[in-house]
């Protein structure tokens, strides 16, 4: 029974994990939109989650840090104790750009305010879960 309670809130802590580092993405791609050979950066969600939760039998499965890959030793990677399960892919240019970046402001923007939204619903999930298991114990 525990097994099951524990496997939820694992899938929704590695979402809310995953939805976070997205956010950062979107945000680094945002604030380098007027740097020169800028490529703009994303993630596949639904790959990324599946790759972290992958295997997860129980609460002891998720226990081992895994980090995003960095593409050369000069870039910043993620806080310390942020666990990520992807690569991050390259953007697809919508237009080109005589100094070479690819970011599209529309396409971040758009990609922010839906990821914050995705993850307030992933919080709210987290929190219906954790006040169904609360009135289960009090009984109330």
């Amino acid at each position: 029974m525990f097994d099951r309670l524990t496997q939820s809130l694992n899938f929704q802590s590695e979402a809310l994990v995953l939805r976070a580092e997205r956010q950062r993405v979107i945000a680094s791609n945002i604030a380098n939109a007027d740097t020169p050979g800028y490529v703009a950066r994303d993630m596949d969600f639904a790959a990324a989650l599946k790759q972290a939760t992958a295997g997860q039998g129980g609460a002891a499965a998720s226990h081992a840090p895994r980090v995003v890959a960095t593409t050369h030793a000069g870039h910043i990677g993620p806080a310390p104790g942020v666990r990520v399960a992807s690569t991050l892919n390259f953007a697809r240019p919508a237009q080109t750009n005589l100094d070479s970046n690819t970011v599209d402001m529309d396409r971040e923007r758009a990609n922010f305010a839906d990821n914050a939204v995705r993850y307030e619903a992933t919080l709210r999930f987290i929190n219906g879960s954790v006040r169904t298991m609360l009135s289960a114990i009090t009984g109330q």
